[in-house]
């Protein structure tokens, strides 16, 4: 199996989804915020998904380390869940989450782990959204194996040995130009046979699916 490609959009594309298709683009992960200029919204999502295109999304709620907590996780995920329920997202895909990569490792037990469980408890546990992190491998990988994230989006990652277990892998943005317009864009790839959280809409159904080719 292959990788799947993607690109990373902190802007609406929609109208881009024919020529993204056209270049190979197989998916695109988009955002949620506190600045709806940003925001995936149902218009777009429907866009995506009649291009073609599966959808991931990305919690940016600008906090620092030191402002995490399970209380500002439970803020943040009712805020989030808000946004994704109004873009059509359906429950059982992922919800990714920016943890910095200069946290310490004592962190992850002790404010990312608060931070994440407030978050797992707004989006609704098994039954809601799930929670995927993006970060460095270390980060990444330990949130996982604490069972705190249950994908991780991997940043500007170099393919080799520890990166196979991580759903996501992004490189550092390029510029790519579509339907004559210049756009900065980072290219993430889907590792193969993975459940990376996904989604498309199809009409009035909702897919989900392991990223496959």
């Amino acid at each position: 199996m292959t990788m799947l490609r993607g690109c990373d959009s902190p802007f609406d594309i929609a109208s881009h989804g024919a020529a993204l298709r056209r270049r190979g683009i197989d998916f695109v992960m988009r955002r949620y915020s506190r600045d709806p200029n940003r925001n995936l919204d149902a218009r777009e999502a429907r866009g995506l998904s009649g291009a073609g295109l599966r959808i991931g999304t990305l919690w940016e709620s600008g906090a620092s380390l030191d402002g995490l907590s399970r209380r500002q996780g439970l803020l943040d995920g009712a805020e989030v869940l808000l946004l994704a329920r109004a873009a059509g997202q359906p429950p059982g895909s992922a919800i990714y989450f920016g943890v910095s990569a200069h946290a310490a490792r004592g962190d992850l037990d002790g404010v990312l782990r608060n931070y994440l469980m407030g978050v797992r408890m707004a989006l609704g546990g098994i039954d809601g959204y799930r929670v995927g992190v993006h970060s460095s491998q270390a980060r990444c990988a330990g949130l996982v194996d604490r069972g705190l994230a249950a994908f991780s989006w991997l940043a500007q990652a170099a393919l080799d040995a520890g990166s196979a277990r991580h759903a996501l892998l992004q490189w550092p943005a390029a510029r790519i130009v579509l339907d004559g317009a210049e756009l900065r864009l980072s290219p993430v790839l889907g590792q193969p046979d993975c459940d990376t959280g996904l989604f498309r809409l199809a009409g009035r159904s909702l897919a989900l699916g392991i990223v496959r080719r």
